[in-house]
């Protein structure tokens, strides 16, 4: 990696996007290092010669828009935001204004997610999982949980919204990104309705 990292940051993003945008279109099995070379218009070599191989390129590539998406939550989050529902919106408006500028990510992040090639599996687990970990403690530290009708599970009401996001997630790899914010009101359409129905009376 130290031999690509001293690169440019120009030509880091170039080869970058190449990858991202290949792996994303074409999944991790059907994804070449030729492909990838050519799209970022350099030899194959070069490829190989920077991140060795192609299991580790891909994986590289997943640390790493995890690493900018949690990053950027982390900057950006407001933590003195109590309601539940409003921190999901809030993180994954967040995660939206990511995608919008790093336009090969969101195709590419939906891809794995829903890999299951066994070279990477394993591998894609692991980082999911800790993803998940992130996920539970920008939605529940320090969150108001009074607003909730009583006998209400609240591991149960996360699982399922994740149940919910990765249906969002996989139409979110096919729509232009001038329809992403589109996608993110409809979103938080779901989330204020699935919030009349858990909140109590006076906190709707």
């Amino acid at each position: 990696m130290e031999k690509f990292l001293n690169l440019s940051m120009e030509k880091q993003n170039i080869i970058l996007d190449a990858a991202l945008s290949t792996f994303g279109t074409n999944g991790y099995k059907k994804a070449s290092i030729s492909d990838i070379a050519a799209n970022a218009g350099i030899s194959k070599a070069m490829i190989f010669h920077y991140f060795g191989t192609k299991k580790a390129l891909y994986l590289y590539l997943v640390n790493l828009c995890g690493g900018i998406m949690m990053k950027q939550v982390n900057e950006k989050f407001d933590n003195s935001i109590t309601d539940f529902f409003e921190r999901i919106k809030m993180s994954s408006s967040i995660e939206i204004s990511v995608m919008k500028r790093h336009t090969a990510i969101p195709s590419f992040l939906a891809s794995a997610y829903f890999e299951n090639d066994v070279e990477v599996k394993d591998e894609l687990q692991g980082i999911f999982n800790g993803g998940e970990d992130f996920r539970n403690k920008i939605a529940f530290d320090g969150m108001n949980t009074s607003k909730f009708k009583e006998g209400i599970d609240l591991k149960l009401l996360m699982k399922m919204l994740v149940w919910m996001a990765e249906g969002y997630t996989k139409q979110m790899s096919n729509i232009p990104v001038n329809k992403i914010d589109t996608k993110l009101e409809e979103f938080n359409e779901c989330m204020d309705m699935i919030k009349n129905n858990f909140y109590k009376e006076e906190n709707k």
